[in-house]
């Protein structure tokens, strides 16, 4: 099941320019070979057999989408955001994969009513995004590491080694993450400096996608305020780069905690308890300790 993240995230690598972007730096080495334009949404699921009572269930990719020249499809390309490393990965890789292949030996009926195989073939590949920053991947990356013990050596030779396309984004150089001209480098940029210096200093890069970057960065440093910061705004005004985001939030958080100290005031007053007014107006620490008490709803008259 896709977990709030991977849908903010899969939400933001989904659009062509974005996930155009995350193909060129990461397999071309930040060459442009790869278009927004280029690109077409591939099939939303494939199947596979289970031992449950219904035997075919699906299988979602997060992201995938056909690379094509005109009309012709250069390859397939599948996008699996992790935020944990995974011992089965490479068995659900080679699964998405092995789908997809499949699907190529399709059938059609042409003009004279006869039944033909298609000749359609293209690669399929399938890049895995490690967006942890806190420790390094250190599961599978491959059948025979998943296997383990449990693969004979004798059967090795008749066992492909399928490998799966890591990238550790949070990993990056400091110059592979400047590659990147999408949005996506605000994310690789916050991965890359919490695992540098667990704290992040948000730089003047443009945002060109708002809402899916505040969701994704939202779901990243697991604070909801980032994202309504968009949905407090008004349309035309939204916030340009993430130092723009920072300066608003931190704005709304005053504003927030000034209505919270006025809201004490006023049952403090109201309710005979003009004394800790007066020493809360000169004394943070109990002031504290009343908005807690306050917001608690512990707080009595006297």
């Amino acid at each position: 099941m896709a977990t709030e993240k991977d849908t903010a995230m899969g939400d933001l690598e989904a659009l062509n320019d974005v996930f155009s972007d995350i193909m060129n730096v990461l397999m071309f080495k930040g060459e442009r070979y790869v278009g927004e334009n280029d690109l077409e949404q591939g099939r939303e699921k494939s199947s596979y057999d289970s031992d449950s009572a219904v035997r075919l269930r699906p299988q979602y990719r997060d992201i995938h989408k056909f690379w094509k020249n005109c009309e012709v499809r250069i390859a397939y390309v599948g996008m699996e955001n992790e935020t944990e490393p995974e011992d089965d990965m490479p068995f659900r890789t080679i699964g998405y994969d092995g789908a997809a292949y499949r699907d190529q030996i399709s059938y059609y009926t042409d003009e004279e009513g006869k039944r033909r195989k298609s000749k359609e073939r293209y690669p399929v590949i399938t890049l895995v995004l490690y967006m942890g920053y806190k420790r390094r991947w250190d599961r599978a990356k491959s059948i025979y590491e998943a296997l383990g013990e449990r693969l004979d050596d004798r059967l090795k030779p008749f066992v492909q080694n399928y490998r799966i396309n890591l990238f550790e984004i949070a990993f990056l150089e400091e110059e592979d993450v400047e590659l990147f001209q999408s949005d996506f480098r605000i994310v690789a940029d916050y991965l890359v400096q919490m695992r540098k210096n667990n704290d992040y200093k948000p730089t003047p890069f443009q945002i060109r996608h708002v809402r899916e970057v505040l969701n994704t960065m939202a779901a990243l440093m697991n604070n909801a305020g980032v994202a309504e910061i968009y949905a407090g705004d008004e349309k035309g005004d939204e916030p340009k780069t993430m130092s723009d985001v920072f300066e608003r939030a931190e704005k709304r958080g005053r504003k927030a905690g000034q209505m919270e100290i006025t809201k004490l005031m006023n049952f403090l007053l109201t309710n005979g308890r003009s004394e800790d007014a007066i020493r809360a107006t000169n004394d943070e620490g109990f002031l504290n300790k009343l908005l807690a008490e306050f917001n608690s709803g512990l707080m009595a008259a006297k």
